[in-house]
């Protein structure tokens, strides 16, 4: 019984203690569905208790703040916050949980020294009890439409104050809760803070009965990407003109960049960073297959070549910042749901990205509606990268009117965090 599709709807479908009483009932099958989902590659078998409520770790002690983000793209935008309660609050512990192995492996990058992770268990009432009696945290943070009636309510009655950020509701859960108006008005009730994503989320959500303090996306917020100085140096004596950069590709996606990139009027280098970089080689084959000269960067720092394969990590601030346009990946083709665009508008980057975005759709949708952004097919990438190199001049006003949109949007995100801070004992 993991968070997913049958769950998902149980909660919205009966009343608060109808869900309360059905979870109970199917939580001794729980291990069970656990290890089959296991078995397909959904959960770390290693960590499957995590998911049942129980833990190895120690709950370090004071004051412990618990952030939940479900997957990728919500446990990325809590790494502000975490960096804000890091610098303004060292004496708070965190914890952080997330519903997917993919999250768990990039918080385990990203995440700072004693800040802990978790996986969420599933929301079934005694699971739910164990993890709070085990963590007592003191608030909990949860982003975007997270809203497990047994962990929140379990939560509240444990003494948590409780903040949802980022609030949104997608068009088949708002229809769902307004069929339960008592049911939503009861779960919002409990939130000591409710931040919508955006005005449509904001409307909804005092619709269903919750009282939203405001507006605040913490996909925003974030610094610019750092970058190694001499690196940047090194890279720059490489490349005779600013290159092309593909950031963030996935499988799929490299051979329509290297076809879109051979169609273009005139030669410039490519910088082809893949998602995950041990697909390095792999994407070298593939160019030289086309007749381009590649190399991969970690094996070939400042040689000269007509794609550099950026094979290593934490580097994308060193792109951006060289790069005359980038095309945003993950957005080349169904079923990934794009990349952050943000980071290529705070180093004032013209970007480019496919039609697939769902995953960040509001802000590929506000970048947008400010002219800061291209949104293409994977047919027109060709000419969306030959309009960039024709008229550098326009692409360079369009990164300005991004970077514009987004450093409002920061802004207000980093009005929220102060917000959240502010629940903190």
């Amino acid at each position: 019984m993991p968070p997913g599709p049958r769950q998902r709807g149980l909660g919205v479908t009966l009343s608060l203690g109808l869900y309360r009483a059905a979870t109970g009932l199917l939580e001794p099958i729980a291990p069970a569905l656990l290890a089959g989902r296991a078995r397909k590659g959904k959960e770390d078998p290693a960590r499957l208790a995590e998911r049942l409520g129980r833990s190895e770790a120690a709950r370090p002690a004071g004051p412990l703040v618990w952030l939940h983000g479900a997957s990728v793209g919500e446990s990325l935008s809590i790494l502000p916050l975490v960096e804000r309660l890091r610098a303004e609050r060292p004496e708070v512990a965190i914890l952080v949980t997330s519903g997917t192995t993919t999250s768990a492996a990039l918080l385990a990058r990203r995440l700072p020294p004693g800040a802990i992770h978790q996986y969420i268990p599933v929301d079934a009432p005694g699971a739910a009890r164990r993890f709070l009696a085990r963590w007592k945290p003191d608030l909990a943070v949860f982003v975007e439409s997270e809203l497990w009636p047994n962990l929140l309510l379990e939560a509240k009655a444990a003494g948590a104050r409780l903040a949802l950020v980022s609030a949104k509701l997608s068009d088949r859960s708002f229809a769902r809760w307004e069929k339960r108006p008592g049911a939503a008005r009861q779960l919002l009730s409990g939130f000591d803070l409710i931040l919508a994503q955006d005005a449509r989320a904001h409307a909804r959500f005092e619709a269903l009965g919750g009282r939203v303090a405001g507006e605040a996306d913490l996909k925003f917020g974030a610094e610019p990407l750092p970058v190694d100085a001499p690196a940047l140096e090194v890279e720059r004596a490489r490349f005779p003109r600013p290159p092309l950069l593909i950031a963030s590709t996935h499988p799929g996606e490299d051979e329509i960049v290297l076809d879109a990139l051979a169609a273009l009027p005139s030669h410039r280098p490519v910088v082809l960073a893949p998602r995950h970089v041990e697909r390095g080689p792999a994407i070298v084959a593939l160019a030289r297959a086309r007749g381009r000269t590649a190399v991969l960067r970690s094996q070939a720092p400042g040689e000269s070549a007509d794609v550099v394969v950026a094979d290593t990590l934490g580097e994308m601030g060193l792109w951006f910042r060289l790069a005359e346009t980038a095309v945003i990946a993950g957005s080349l083709v169904p079923d990934i749901g794009g990349h952050n665009p943000l980071e290529a508008a705070r180093l004032d980057c013209p970007a480019i990205s496919g039609p697939f975005v769902e995953n960040w759709a509001s802000a590929f949708a506000g970048l947008e509606a400010a002219g800061g952004v291209v949104m293409t097919t994977p047919q027109g990438l060709s000419a969306a990268l030959a309009a960039d190199l024709t008229d550098p001049v326009a692409a360079r006003e369009r990164a300005a009117r991004a970077r514009s949109f987004v450093d409002a949007r920061d802004a207000e995100a980093r009005a929220g965090l102060s917000r959240i801070l502010e629940l903190v004992p």
